[in-house]
């Protein structure tokens, strides 16, 4: 018989049965040269007992149905706190989006910024360019100063909408922005007091840490330069 979803017999009873059964009825099968579904069949019988098979299937139809609706409710809450979660860290949403990341290689080595801006009239501003030699906190704070200058340049800190929300992966400069001077890392200090007079002209705007797979676009822009960098080392080699 087919039953609703293309199902047969032989489905709903290896549906029904638990590993221990369907273990018990292959080996009938092989034993006895029954079929899988008769051997099958048999075993299920045998541990429906007295209420018959009939009722054995459609109490585990049951048992089963409600464990779905359990896995589905459990992934329904995972993802409203992972919604959750991520509205903390990504905070309410303002006018003005920026993402920054840099790197250096090797590290120190030559560094590479990226950056990325979005405005609430669809203004897309990309960020990809050498930044001298340094280390990585060096090329991350680099970014971080390129993308509110452009924040600056393109009206972030003026007119009605001003909100801004800054992104980055980098814990070591988004802790060092907001450290207390006294906690701040004295090596980098300059760049942190260029991030602190920019942010004065920029009073609506906040840093927050997102993961790297939450940067990714900056990511990609840095490594761009970084690549471009590469390739004008390599050129000079043969000069």
């Amino acid at each position: 018989m087919l039953y609703a979803g293309g199902m047969t017999d032989l489905d709903r009873l290896q549906t029904a049965a638990n590993r221990g059964e369907l273990a018990a009825s292959r080996k009938r099968a092989a034993r006895e040269g029954l079929s899988l579904e008769s051997a099958l069949r048999l075993v299920l019988e045998a541990s429906a007992g007295a209420a018959g098979l009939a009722a054995l299937l459609s109490e585990r139809t049951a048992l089963r149905r409600a464990e779905a609706a359990r896995v589905l409710e459990r992934a329904a809450a995972r993802t409203a706190a992972r919604t959750m979660r991520d509205a903390r860290r990504l905070g309410a949403p303002t006018a003005w989006r920026a993402w920054f990341d840099g790197s250096a290689r090797p590290n120190p080595g030559r560094c590479g910024i990226g950056g990325l801006l979005r405005g609430p009239r669809d203004e897309l501003v990309e960020l990809s360019r050498a930044a001298g030699y340094g280390n990585s906190s060096e090329a991350e704070y680099l970014a971080l100063i390129a993308v509110l200058e452009a924040a600056l340049v393109h009206g972030a800190g003026a007119g009605e909408l001003t909100g801004l929300t800054v992104y980055g992966d980098s814990q070591v400069v988004i802790d060092d922005v907001n450290a207390p001077f006294e906690h701040s890392a004295p090596v980098l200090r300059p760049y942190r007091a260029r991030v602190h007079a920019l942010l004065a002209r920029l009073p609506a705007a906040t840093l927050r840490w997102v993961p790297r797979h939450r940067n990714l676009e900056a990511d990609r822009l840095s490594q761009r330069a970084g690549d471009l960098l590469a390739i004008d080392a390599d050129a000079l080699t043969f000069l």
